[in-house]
């Protein structure tokens, strides 16, 4: 469908971490907005350009509009596309490339709450309840394991086994419970402690619902961890989108046992 065939109905979205340190990008527009979108592109180490030839001929491949004139937003939209940038346009959903989340900065932790642009306010008051729940040292406690890679490479020589290690530290009451204040001052007491990994498991759920939400906890928390997914093909992919995407997958018929694999296995039959 064609961008001008748009109507206002949201797009789903791939949300992605952009680094722009030390690169261009054009912020169009004067007020608030465009102050805004300033300071979100220089926190970021960006370079902003305020002109938009200029922009474009130093290589921006981002771009921000904060014009209040429709009719200029939808011009320079238009010639900034042409020129191969990706846009945001303030609160023009039809004619954004891209979104601007609600940042949470835990440094070097971020989370972005998103909406489609349906609602930034939305965005904003998810954004403050998370603030209020994660601690000041979660970012302390991502350099330390940063730092400590080489060590946890070392320990765990064997990927499956060092991230089935990370997930038993970091889960709920873990030695590295991210929750838990403090949990980075505990990184070199794990990483020397005594710690069993199994090789592998294999857990299997029998679906009673097609509803991802009516998953139980457990269910939930082993899809999150799969190393492996096996399912019968009837399973539908709202609750396959609950594994994680790196998970490799295998589709089996019904009844049939599922193929041996190391790490953890889930197995999904409806």
């Amino acid at each position: 469908m064609s961008r001008t065939g748009w109507n206002d109905r949201l797009i789903p979205s791939l949300p992605l971490f952009h680094s722009i340190a030390g690169q261009t990008v054009i912020v169009l527009g004067s007020g608030d907005v465009a102050k805004a979108r300033h300071r979100l592109v220089e926190r970021a180490g960006g370079v902003v350009i305020s002109d938009l030839e200029q922009g474009i001929a130093q290589g921006a491949r981002l771009a921000f509009i904060a014009h209040d004139d429709i009719a200029l937003v939808e011009a320079d939209a238009m010639r900034l596309r042409a020129a191969g940038l990706l846009v945001n346009a303030a609160d023009r959903p039809k004619l954004c490339d891209f979104t601007v989340p609600s940042i949470l900065d835990r440094s070097p932790v971020l989370l972005a709450v998103g909406t489609g642009g349906a609602s930034a306010g939305l965005a904003k008051a998810l954004r403050l309840r998370l603030e209020a729940l994660l601690p000041a040292s979660l970012g302390q406690l991502a350099s330390g394991l940063a730092a400590a890679r080489e060590r946890l490479r070392a320990r765990w020589s064997d990927a499956g086994d060092r991230r089935r290690a990370l997930d038993a530290a970091l889960g709920e009451g873990g030695a590295l419970d991210p929750m838990r204040e403090g949990s980075d001052e505990q990184i070199d007491g794990w990483l020397e402690g005594s710690h069993e990994v199994q090789p592998s498991d294999t857990i299997e759920i029998y679906l009673t619902s097609t509803d991802p939400e009516d998953l139980t906890l457990r269910q939930a928390r082993a899809l999150g961890s799969a190393d492996v997914l096996v399912h019968e093909a009837s399973v539908p992919a709202t609750i396959l989108d609950r594994a994680r995407a790196d998970a490799a997958r295998v589709s089996i018929a019904p009844g049939e046992v599922a193929p041996e694999r190391s790490g953890l296995v889930v197995v999904l039959r409806s």
